[in-house]
C-alpha cells in the first residue's frame, strides 16, 4: 500500500466519524427546536443557524466520501465500451481535471475566507471564516483522495491500495 493510499483511507475513515457526528448533532439540535416551538411555545434562536451551518459541513465533508468511494454519480455507458487503453486516458485526463479543481477549491475557498475573516455569525457570533474554511479543508481532502485514484490509475492497482 502506497502512502497516499494509507493517508486517503485514514482521513476517510476520520471523517466519516466526524460526519456521524455532525449529523447526530443536527438532527438532535432540530429535534430540541421543534419540541421547544410547538410543546414549550419558546423558540431556540440560535437552533436552525447552528443546523444551517452544520448542514454546509456535512455536504462538503460529504461529498469527500462519496468521492472516496467513487459513489457520485456518473455516466459510463460509453466508457466501458472504448479499448482499455482509451479508457486509461480518460480516466487519467479526469484525475488530472479533478486535481485542478479541487486545487482552485482551496485556493479560492482559503481566499474567500479570508475575505470574511471580520464577519461574524448574527446569532452564533462565530466568525464566518470558521464556518468557510470547509471549502478548502474539502478541497484538501478531495485531493488527497484524487492524487490516490491517479497513483493507483498509474500503478495499475486498486483503488484501496
Amino acid at each position: 500500500m502506497n502512502y497516499f493510499g494509507r493517508l486517503s483511507r485514514t482521513i476517510n475513515k476520520w471523517v466519516e466519524y466526524s460526519l456521524f457526528g455532525l449529523g447526530f448533532t443536527m438532527t438532535l439540535i432540530v429535534a430540541v427546536q421543534v419540541f421547544c416551538r410547538y410543546a414549550l411555545n419558546h423558540s431556540l434562536f440560535w437552533a436552525e443557524e447552528l443546523s444551517r451551518y452544520l448542514l454546509v459541513w456535512l455536504t462538503f465533508l460529504g461529498a469527500s466520501v462519496a468521492y472516496r468511494r467513487k459513489v457520485h454519480p456518473g455516466i459510463d455507458v460509453i466508457y466501458h465500451r472504448l479499448p482499455v487503453i482509451i479508457q486509461k486516458i480518460f480516466s487519467n485526463t479526469v484525475h488530472f481535471i479533478s486535481i485542478a479543481f479541487f486545487g482552485v477549491m482551496i485556493f479560492y475557498g482559503v481566499k474567500f475566507s479570508y475575505f470574511v475573516r471580520l464577519q461574524i455569525s448574527p446569532a452564533l457570533y462565530i466568525p464566518k471564516w470558521v464556518i468557510f474554511c470547509i471549502i478548502p479543508f474539502s478541497g484538501l481532502i478531495l485531493l488527497i483522495h484524487s492524487l490516490t485514484f491517479l497513483v493507483n490509475e498509474v500503478k495499475g492497482t486498486d483503488r484501496d491500495s
